[in-house]
């Protein structure tokens, strides 16, 4: 794999308890952190490292799919796999999957995600408010400091 992430990048990434799969805009893997590689390695070691091999079985272990985005520039994909520790997450913690998966799934618009989630807007922004997510001056979305 190539380093093309800054250090502090990789700690982040480093640091997710989830599996975390990043291919570039060609298919090629660029990034795994340790619970994605264990998971790759459990798979088959002899399996190619590129999109095509690896999406189709990464979505078989409940593999979510992400663009990654700069801009309107698809500059590659994520690939976030859960650590199975699912029957130990609480409801706070699924419903906070749940609201972020469909935001995620509509752009980040409220007004639809709202509308799928079946809660109304205001709940949604108590809630992102409770996540600690918040709006900058240019209307993109982040974690509060």
């Amino acid at each position: 794999m190539s380093p093309v992430f800054s250090p502090l990048a990789r700690a982040v990434l480093d640091s997710f308890s989830e599996g975390v799969v990043v291919f570039d805009p060609g298919g090629q893997l660029v990034y795994a952190n340790h619970p994605a590689e264990k998971l790759i390695d459990d798979l088959g070691g002899e399996i190619k490292r590129d999109a095509t091999a690896l999406l189709p079985q990464l979505a078989r272990q409940g593999g979510r799919i992400a663009p990654l985005r700069v801009g309107g520039l698809k500059v590659g994909e994520a690939v976030y796999l859960p650590t199975g520790e699912s029957g130990q997450s609480t409801l706070a913690d699924r419903e906070r999957e749940a609201i972020l998966l469909t935001l995620q799934g509509t752009g980040w618009r409220l007004a639809e995600s709202a509308r799928r989630l079946g809660i109304s807007r205001t709940t949604l922004w108590r809630r992102l408010k409770e996540y600690g997510l918040h709006r900058d001056g240019r209307g993109r979305w982040s974690q509060a400091s």
